[in-house]
C-alpha cells in the first residue's frame, strides 16, 4: 500500500504522524511511504533520517496526498480540502463534532476517514490516551504559569510556601487527562479536587491518586461551589466523538476569582465552557470576565518529540494492519479500529458525530 505522511500546517503544530523507525517498520512490510519534506523537522527528525528508513521524501504535498492512505496528526485544514477524493483513506485526529466544515468537505468528496480519538479497545481510547496524558500534565504547568501576575493571573503560587495555603485546583473529568492533571497538581503541592460522574471511575481514582486528592460527584451545584474557590480550573471532559458538554456557563464563570485561570483541554471538541474558543501556541490566552482562558487546541504540539514518539507507538499497529490487509479486513480483525470509522464514502458512520452535527447516521459497513 502507498502511505503518505504530509507536513502538518496547523499553527504551532510541530508533531509528525510517524517517526523514522515507524516508517522503517512499514517499509519492511513491503509498503511504500512518502513523506513531505520537512514534516519531521519540528519533532527532531530530518529528511535524511526518513530517507535512511526507506521513505521517499518529496517537496510536493499533492504527491503525498495522492497516496492510498494518508496518516496525519491533526485534522485537515481548509487549504487541504482540495486534496480530498473518493479513493482516499485518511487516518488522523478528526474531532468532527467541532468542525462541521471539515465534515461536509469529507462527505462531499466521499473520503473514508478514521479518527484516532474514537478508536476503542475494551472501553479504552488507546490512540487518544497518550495525548490526553500529555495534555493533562501540561494543563497544570500552563495554569501555574498563567497564574503569575505578569501573565494576567492573580499571583497565586499553586504549591504555596510554609505558612501560606496552597492554590486550589478543580478538575472537571476524571479520565486520562484529568487523572494526570491531578497527579501533577498534587506533585506541586496544590489542593486538588476532581469532579466525576462515574462512581466506578471515582473508586479507581481514589486508589490511583495520592490520598489527599478529593473526588466529588459532578453536579451543577458542586461545580459552582468549586468555581468560587478555584485558582485553576481544568476542563477535561470527554464524550467520544461528540461535542463537549457546556458545563460552565458565562454566569457561572463570573463567580470565579479575578485572575483565576481556566485551561480547557476539551476545546478541540468545542470546549466545556461557553466562553471557550480555540487559541494557538503563538497566542494562547485571552481574558473574559476577569478569568484567564488557556484554550490551545493542540496542546501536545508544544512537546513534539515526546508526543510524536508516543503517538507513533500506539497508531503504528493499526496503520500496519490496514496496509497489510486492507481496510475491510482490518476492520473485521480489529473491532476497535472499526469504532474509529467516522466517515465512509459520503456517510457518517459514528453515531455521536452524527448526533452532534445533526446529520444522518449510517451503520458501519464492516462488522
Amino acid at each position: 500500500m502507498n502511505i503518505g505522511i504530509p507536513k502538518e500546517i496547523k499553527s504551532g503544530e510541530n508533531r509528525v504522524a510517524c517517526t523514522p523507525s515507524g516508517v522503517r517498520h512499514l517499509v519492511s512490510g513491503g509498503h511504500k511511504v512518502q513523506v513531505e519534506a520537512g514534516a519531521g523537522a519540528g519533532s527532531g527528525f530530518s529528511d535524511d533520517k526518513y530517507r535512511r528508513a526507506g521513505a521517499v521524501v518529496t517537496s510536493s504535498a499533492e504527491k503525498v496526498w495522492k497516496s492510498d492512505l494518508v496518516v496525519k496528526v491533526k485534522e485537515p485544514l481548509a487549504e487541504e480540502f482540495r486534496f480530498f477524493r473518493e479513493e482516499l483513506m485518511l487516518f488522523t485526529f478528526l474531532h468532527l463534532a467541532g468542525v462541521p466544515d471539515l465534515t461536509n468537505a469529507l462527505l462531499d468528496a466521499g473520503v473514508t476517514a478514521l479518527g484516532y480519538e474514537t478508536v476503542q479497545e475494551n472501553g479504552r481510547l488507546p490512540l487518544l490516551a497518550p495525548m490526553s496524558e500529555i495534555a493533562g500534565k501540561m494543563s497544570v504547568l500552563m495554569g501555574a504559569f498563567y497564574l503569575g501576575r505578569h501573565h494576567g493571573g492573580e499571583g497565586k503560587l499553586l504549591g504555596g510556601v510554609p505558612g501560606v495555603l496552597p492554590g486550589k485546583v478543580a478538575i472537571l473529568g476524571g479520565g486520562s487527562a484529568g487523572m494526570h492533571a491531578a497527579k501533577i497538581a498534587t506533585g506541586l503541592g496544590a489542593d486538588v479536587t476532581v469532579l466525576e460522574l462515574d462512581q466506578e471511575r471515582m473508586r479507581y481514582l481514589e486508589s490511583a491518586l495520592p490520598t489527599h486528592v478529593n473526588t466529588l460527584y459532578s453536579t451543577e451545584q458542586h461545580i459552582e461551589e468549586q468555581l468560587e474557590s478555584a485558582d485553576l480550573l481544568i476542563g477535561a471532559v470527554l464524550v467520544p466523538g461528540a461535542i463537549a458538554p457546556k458545563l460552565i456557563t458565562r454566569a457561572m464563570l463570573k463567580k470565579m476569582k479575578p485572575g483565576s485561570v481556566l485551561v480547557d483541554i476539551a476545546v478541540d471538541q468545542g470546549g466545556c465552557a461557553e466562553t471557550s474558543r480555540p487559541t494557538t501556541h503563538e497566542d494562547p490566552v485571552f481574558i473574559e470576565s476577569g478569568v484567564v482562558h488557556y484554550c490551545v487546541a493542540n496542546m501536545p504540539a508544544a512537546y513534539p518529540q515526546t508526543s510524536t514518539e508516543a503517538l507513533t507507538g500506539v497508531t503504528l499497529p493499526y496503520i500496519r494492519r490496514i496496509a497489510d490487509f486492507g481496510l475491510d479486513s482490518a476492520m473485521v480483525m480489529m473491532p476497535g479500529l472499526s469504532m474509529g470509522l467516522n466517515v465512509w464514502r459520503g456517510t457518517i458512520t459514528h453515531e455521536a458525530v452524527a448526533a452532534s452535527l445533526g446529520k444522518p447516521f449510517h451503520e458501519k459497513p464492516f462488522t
